[in-house]
């Protein structure tokens, strides 16, 4: 059996690490572990749909789209959809999920059968809105061409047409000459407003993102508050908790309770009815805490003083004296008295 060389033992297992890094990257675009079922649906119009926008159903996220590309006069839009049942009858639309223009694909389940993946929902069952900004710039693209001089022109002329009709069609087609003059006199502003009506979709749209971002930080603040507020009421469960135990304790040992409270009560009166006793105690123990901490204050050793041990000495007188009194013996009958 020949042997591997340790460089090339090392260098497979570089390679199958690196390949096992990368593939945790795509993991759930794999089909059976995160992924889910793959789907097709055909749309007349994108509406602004994107790769990675989110799909719903009845308002839940069960999926996201994975591609939007254009399919001959259709566009074709790839999705995946995990832990949700799709029919084959099921109807998707492109649904707004923000006033800034942010889209996510709503299903509609239908059917007895489940949806073949190899199946696209056709255009007859989608739906894709108008887009709200490209619909201002239409309108300000439609209503900037207008030729007013000529319109107004025209409805002079429609009115010199109508000036022999009766009075009433005639005051008519006068408010209407009024109309187109105003509309004529003010082209000029209207031009402005209209341009300047542009410029701010415009505006909205080039600060889609940072719109966008903004909604979502707000979302991630509401939800950190949503947990507080969540975590808030478990400590307040907790304290209501506690407190129905601590009663159910109180209520279980009422009986002992009821005279220790008593007994405490009695000895609390009597240190109020002693509490002079007590303070001129303290206050007597106070010189004997100073003279005790002179006597142990100099060192290792006790200083004391011991006074009376010995009698006072007495004077010295010279010869014998006979002792006053003798113990036991009467010293006028005693032996050797008068001799």
């Amino acid at each position: 059996m020949t042997k591997r060389k340790p460089a090339v033992l090392g260098a497979l297992g570089i390679f199958i690490i690196l390949m096992a890094t990368l593939s945790a990257f795509f993991l759930d675009s794999l089909p059976i572990i995160g992924a889910g079922s793959k789907y097709t649906a055909n749309f007349s119009e994108a509406a602004g749909l994107r790769a990675s926008n989110e799909v719903r159903i009845a308002g839940v996220k069960v999926g996201k789209v994975t591609d939007v590309a254009l399919d001959g006069d259709k566009v074709k839009v790839e999705f995946t959809v995990s832990d949700a049942w799709v029919g084959d009858k099921t109807s998707a639309s492109i649904q707004i999920k923000t006033l800034l223009g942010q889209k996510f694909l709503s299903l509609e389940p239908k059917g007895e059968e489940r949806l073949n993946p190899r199946d696209a929902i056709p255009i007859d069952r989608t739906t894709a809105p108008y887009d709200v900004i490209d619909a201002f710039s239409d309108a300000a693209r439609t209503t900037g061409d207008i030729d007013t001089t000529q319109l107004a022109t025209s409805m002079e002329t429609l009115s010199q047409a109508f000036s022999e009709t009766p009075e009433n069609i005639r005051a008519s087609l006068d408010g209407v000459t009024r109309l187109s003059e105003t509309i004529s006199s003010r082209d000029d502003e209207l031009s402005k407003l209209f341009a300047a009506t542009d410029k701010t979709t415009q505006v909205l749209a080039d600060r889609n993102q940072e719109f966008t971002r903004l909604i979502g930080d707000a979302s991630v603040l509401l939800q950190e508050l949503n947990n507080r507020q969540q975590s808030i009421s478990q400590l307040l469960i907790g304290t209501q908790r506690v407190s129905t135990q601590l009663t159910g304790l109180i209520r279980e040992n009422e009986a002992q309770i009821g005279p220790a409270l008593q007994s405490l009560g009695q000895v609390i009166d009597t240190l109020k009815t002693n509490n002079q006793n007590i303070a001129e105690a303290i206050k007597l123990y106070s010189p004997f805490v100073r003279l005790y901490t002179n006597i142990v204050g100099n060192g290792r050793w006790f200083d004391q003083v011991i006074v009376n041990t010995f009698p006072p000495g007495l004077p010295d007188i010279p010869g014998y004296r006979e002792p006053i009194r003798t113990l036991g013996v009467d010293p006028v009958r005693s032996p050797g008295a008068g001799q």
